[in-house]
């Protein structure tokens, strides 16, 4: 006989773990049993040597969906003759928390099976729920994850479900989230104002009436509302445009089945993974010819369609009924976070949505539905939030415990302590009064949740975010970072890496050390320190923040930085097209005079200038609008070559625009929109390897917003000259500015590297 303790750190709490260790223990006949505290799953397991050899190897090679073990730290204690394996109460002790809480998982096969066999009492159940599968991250409370941690605690369970709960064979085996009709959480459906009209099946089938007709009903689901409308239906989409402030930026939809997105979309094998997994995020693909009414509706102008599945049962009961695309897009008006509340749902979309679909059971944390796109075969998240939250990104030394307040545009925020970081969900741009709000609350919630104090908070050097000003604010030890250096550090951080990288930093702008707005930038990062190696030749930007709204601008500028005052002369009329006479005036007034023209070496801007240019976009209804452009255009055309590169030999060398936007120039009337467009994505991608050349690097390091363009980054994985480097791109963190946070406190980990 032997006995062992064992303790296990990872993802294994709200996965089903005690309930798998219990039926593993009871298949090998030992005796023992398992516990969670705030930080790991304890676990005293007592046998033959055999039996207990063999336990160990089950135990870590069919871990449950979802999960994973991090460490395992085993240890011969004394045996005490015990007859039975059992489960103990969670050890709450007043430790730190543990970071591996799991993010919310879509609800499995076997549940949906259940919802709809009519046999089951769980028939049309729109919270079923197992150990497998269920809300986890958006409605605790805290850990260790027991259901008297989560906003389940005010539904106590019926006999039956009872019974279901302490049967160890029974796959809701100590589930925390499960109910059924008679004990669970109810359905309500309102109207416009929040008036209850129907309650249970009632309001599902008022629900499915509803979006029939063309309304907008906003529904709560496992993050918070989602405003749902027939995606079919052009007049009622035109209507949630305008309800929305959403001129012409996509939506995303929703489909009942991977069969009905592939008749929608040409979807790889990756691509279907993604729509499957556990995490069930809007995936980024190519929509098929057939599919061109729908993406006139719900994308115009564009080639992709953001797609999804259902996440929950709710989703799965609508989606079997109406039988048609829904758009599922963010319950918020716009700039505003979503709303997780029934009351502030009701006061808030009020007037945006016709109907609501609510229910009584809390909604702890705004969680929007996550976005990947497949680059290079690689998925790369976009927008990290529901089903990706809140997993840790591993530090390979401890650090004090440390909060990063994010940028500004696509904030997120980031908490560490000893060898984790746990870096919050997508938050959005922080502009807007309530954002900023939101912004505050989630630090709150994440150093409660996690039981951390912060002992310094690290910003952005662009004093005026909002992040930024709050940073100021708390009283802490401030320590700042340059904003393309924490682009680079997030991804070194997501792949453990450490100096000496190249890294290559594209973006819109951000914050230069020398006062100036970034955005085309390659850092030398050493174990030392980093410097600003090269860079995009800078260029004006006419009326500054306007120009980022107006591509038609940075088109403007670089032709000024290009042709002086002669751009004015008048032979250059057809590339001034896009102004008028009044507009035109004025604005060769501010440039010659430098006035409100700051310069930038942004390659975002850059995109925008070439969209411009080749009549693609001229202002931009949302952000990124026109490097989208840009790259659609180019999205089907096959020819690789590039337009020439130049450099400037300087102390900081300096990437020369000149001879690439000279050839664009003379191909306007020569070569098609999609050839120029492709050129333009294959000569930036020779850029990077120019300059990793000239500095003999090896490790190339990818990072910043305009690496979310798959053109670009598949010209450059694809480009002869990668086979000489090891290339490091974003995956599970997103490349734009939601990976800004955790980069900045990867800084702290690099040393003397932070200013």
């Amino acid at each position: 006989m032997k006995r062992t303790q064992i303790t296990l750190t990872g993802l294994l709490q709200g996965i089903g773990f005690r309930p798998y260790v219990y039926r593993l223990a009871s298949t090998h006949k030992l005796a023992g049993w398992v516990a969670n505290d705030r930080d790991r799953v304890l676990i005293e397991i007592e046998g033959d040597e055999q039996s207990l050899a063999d336990f160990l190897i089950d135990l870590q090679n069919n871990i449950p969906a979802c999960g994973h073990i991090s460490d395992c730290q085993q240890q011969n204690i004394p045996v005490t003759y015990q007859q039975d394996f059992q489960f103990k109460p969670s050890l709450n002790t007043d430790e730190l928390a543990a970071v591996f809480a799991c993010p919310d998982i879509v609800v499995c096969d076997a549940c949906v099976a259940e919802m709809c066999d009519a046999n089951n009492r769980r028939y049309q159940h729109p919270f079923i729920s197992c150990c497998h599968c269920g809300p986890r991250y958006s409605v605790m409370h805290g850990l260790p994850y027991d259901r008297e941690q989560t906003s389940l605690r005010d539904f106590s369970l019926c006999v039956r479900c009872a019974a279901e709960y302490q049967n160890p064979n029974d796959r809701r085996f100590f589930a925390q989230t499960i109910a059924c009709p008679d004990c669970g959480p109810q359905l309500l459906f309102c109207d416009g104002v929040g008036n209850l009209i129907t309650r249970g099946q009632g309001a599902l089938n008022d629900t499915i009436n509803a979006l029939k007709d063309g309304n907008i009903v906003a529904i709560k689901a496992i993050g918070g509302f989602q405003l749902l409308l027939d995606a079919t239906n052009a007049t009622a989409v035109a209507r949630l445009r305008r309800l929305k402030q959403r001129a012409s930026k996509p939506f995303a939809v929703m489909v009942g089945s991977l069969l009905e997105a592939q008749q929608l979309c040409e979807l790889n094998q990756i691509e279907q993974q993604c729509l499957r997994s556990s995490a069930a995020p809007i995936v980024l693909t190519k929509a098929k010819p057939q599919a061109k009414n729908l993406l006139d509706n719900v994308a115009p102008k564009q080639v992709l369609l953001g797609i999804m599945l259902p996440s929950s049962p709710v989703h799965h009961l609508i989606m079997a009924e109406i039988k048609r695309p829904v758009i599922a897009t963010s319950g918020n008006r716009h700039g505003e976070p979503i709303c997780i509340d029934n009351q502030q749902a009701f006061d808030n979309l009020n007037g945006l949505a016709d109907f609501f679909l609510v229910h009584d059971r809390a909604v702890l944390r705004p969680l929007d539905d996550s976005i990947i796109r497949v680059i290079a075969d690689t998925p790369t998240v976009l927008r990290r939030a529901r089903g990706y939250v809140p997993t840790p990104i591993k530090l390979k030394q401890p650090i004090v415990t440390t909060l990063a307040v994010g940028g500004q545009m696509k904030n997120t925020v980031a908490i560490a302590h000893q060898h984790h970081i746990m870096l919050s969900q997508h938050l959005g741009d922080l502009e807007q009064l309530a954002t900023a709000q939101q912004h505050r609350a989630t630090i709150a919630d994440l150093s409660q949740f996690y039981a951390l104090k912060p002992e310094q908070v690290i910003s952005d050097n662009h004093p005026d975010y909002v992040s930024s000003v709050y940073a100021q604010s708390v009283g802490l030890p401030l320590k700042t970072v340059q904003h393309h250096y924490a682009h680079i550090l997030a991804c070194m951080a997501e792949h453990q890496l450490e100096p000496p990288v190249l890294g290559v930093a594209w973006d819109g702008t951000g914050l230069g050390i020398d006062n100036q707005l970034w955005g085309g930038e390659f850092l030398h990062i050493t174990p030392n320190g980093w410097q600003r190696v090269a860079h995009c030749r800078p260029f004006p930007l006419i009326g500054g923040f306007a120009a980022i709204k107006e591509p038609r601008r940075a088109a403007l500028g670089l032709l000024y930085a290009s042709l002086g005052d002669e751009l004015f002369s008048g032979n250059y009329a057809d590339l001034l097209s896009a102004f008028s006479i009044t507009e035109l005036k004025l604005l060769q007034g501010m440039v010659k005079k430098q006035l409100n023209c700051p310069m930038t070496t942004s390659i975002g801007r850059l995109f925008d200038a070439f969209a411009s240019l080749l009549g693609l976009c001229q202002i931009s209804d949302f952000e990124g609008q026109a490097a989208m452009a840009l790259e659609a255009c180019a999205i089907d055309e096959k020819v690789h070559n590039a337009y020439p590169t130049s450099l400037i030999e300087a102390e900081c060398l300096i990437l020369d625009w000149q001879p690439l936007l000279t050839a664009v120039l003379t191909d306007l009337n020569q070569a098609s929109r999609a050839e120029i467009a492709a050129r333009i994505h294959h000569s930036l991608a020779n850029w990077v390897f120019t300059i990793a050349e000239k500095m003999n690097a090896t490790r190339l390091v990818l990072s910043g917003g305009c690496f979310q363009n798959a053109y670009l980054v598949e010209a450059i994985v694809k480009a002869e000259q990668a086979q000489h480097y090891t290339l490091f791109r974003h995956a599970t963190i997103p490349p734009n500015d939601g990976g800004l946070a955790l980069g900045q406190i990867y800084a702290y980990c690099c040393g003397d590297s932070i200013q």
